[in-house]
């Protein structure tokens, strides 16, 4: 049996997954099948502890699981010590625009920032004090008189500054920096709210920014990827190992009807993409979830822009055999039966753990799953969301229905069954992924 979350989060978990959304938190307490594409994340992490930067697209049909692989890349890395901005693109949030898009992309990144101290987001004041806090500490380890730390923590923070302003827009960061350590030493509330508010995105104006803060610039929707470069900077300042960054959803991107402002979106990401694999971010990683067809449309997708297909096209002997999973494109397989099963199983133990009562055994997986996969076009159609969706309905309806059965659940649904497991794939011996 599985390790059981608690209570919680297995509530949140079953709640998300019946409404057809990724939780934020739990997706790794039923991981399968994944251990390929994990793996080569791990590995990516590894470099960005080294000091190196990351670029990967994780590609996948609709409800094939990328957003939930996110939730589980997410959980495991903020464990490691990473801090993790994560957003959808949309509509309104894309990499650049005339109407603030790229700018609207960034501020939800940092609103979604988390750690593993805060999982579900809002980690920018935390990772701030954490800094603070660990200047202080240095000062009381040193032996620094109470009248003389203020000056010895700014000391400080001019040295450990002095990598940012090696960077763009690095000296006003830095300065940011300096204001609010002075705010939290003399308690000012409403100058490291501002602080906080500048470094969210949300001063508008040049000349409130001066006012408040003494700065003469703001974050824009040209430049807030130097920030997300200064944030990674300062982040491993205050003792983190570095920053991922996952944005889903880029058939956003493949919508946008403008083939110029379409074709501004891929300039920003190949800007993007060429930094981090030429070195020039640091302990930045960049995950990007998308579908083949927004991916590789050479009228409208990601292969519409010559240089990055040419750079991301796979090469001439990559096969559905042979996956290359060192290179940028990670292409989600499809799961198993025997995988399938496994998730259901482990679904079955954490809804029985939930309500305190088991409603369903293995064969009752089994016969569900078989019904499931006799669907007509189930092979090609049908996504592992709709069969987690169903079956916890199935489930629902056996706890509230103590006298019905799955055949009966399942007859009532009108399934044909028309395609049989096989038996011998129904195990535990299969590649699987658990943190």
């Amino acid at each position: 049996m599985a390790k059981i979350p608690p209570k919680r989060i297995s509530n949140s978990l079953m709640n998300a997954l019946r409404g057809g959304v990724v939780p934020r938190e739990g997706a790794e307490y039923i991981a399968v099948g994944r251990k390929d594409e994990l793996e080569a994340i791990l590995r990516d992490v590894e470099i960005l502890e080294d000091g190196g930067s990351t670029f990967r697209f994780i590609v996948g049909e609709f409800g094939a699981g990328k957003s939930f692989l996110f939730s589980i890349i997410r959980s495991h890395v903020t464990k490691k010590g990473f801090v993790v901005l994560d957003a959808d693109f949309a509509p309104n949030r894309k990499l650049t625009g005339t109407k603030g898009e790229g700018l609207a992309l960034y501020r939800e990144l940092i609103k979604n920032m988390s750690t593993q101290t805060s999982p579900n987001g809002g980690a920018l004041s935390l990772i701030l004090d954490k800094w603070i806090n660990k200047l202080n500490f240095e000062a009381r380890k040193n032996n620094i008189q109470e009248e003389n730390k203020r000056a010895y923590v700014l000391d400080r923070i001019y040295e450990s500054c002095s990598q940012l302003r090696d960077l763009v827009h690095g000296f006003e960061f830095a300065k940011l920096l300096e204001n609010y350590y002075i705010a939290y030493d003399e308690g000012d509330t409403e100058k490291k709210d501002n602080v906080l508010k500048w470094l969210r995105g949300e001063y508008s104006l040049k000349r409130d920014a001066k006012k408040d803060l003494g700065i003469s610039i703001i974050i824009t929707d040209n430049d807030w990827y130097d920030y997300i470069k200064l944030i990674t900077t300062f982040s491993v300042q205050a003792g983190y190992k570095g920053v991922l960054m996952l944005c889903d959803e880029m058939i956003n991107l493949s919508k946008i009807s403008n083939k110029i402002a379409r074709q501004n979106n891929f300039e920003k990401l190949l800007m993007m993409y060429n930094d981090t694999l030429q070195g020039k971010a640091h302990h930045l990683g960049i995950i990007m979830g998308a579908t083949p067809k927004s991916l590789q449309d050479e009228r409208r997708g990601v292969f519409s822009y010559e240089a990055l297909r040419s750079r991301l096209d796979k090469g001439s002997f990559s096969s559905s055999e042979m996956k290359d999973l060192l290179s940028p494109i990670l292409t989600i397989k499809k799961l198993n039966d025997s995988e399938l099963f496994v998730l259901l199983e482990r679904l079955s133990e954490l809804h029985a753990e939930l309500f305190g009562k088991s409603t369903i055994t293995g064969e009752d997986i089994k016969q569900f799953l078989t019904s499931e996969l006799s669907r007509v076009g189930a092979s090609t159609k049908l996504t592992p969301r709709e069969i987690i969706r169903d079956f916890i309905e199935v489930m629902n309806l056996l706890l509230q229905n103590s006298n019905s059965s799955v055949e009966e659940i399942l007859n009532n649904k009108g399934f044909s069954f028309t395609k049989t497991l096989q038996e011998d794939t129904i195990d535990d011996e299969f590649s699987t992924f658990v943190i």
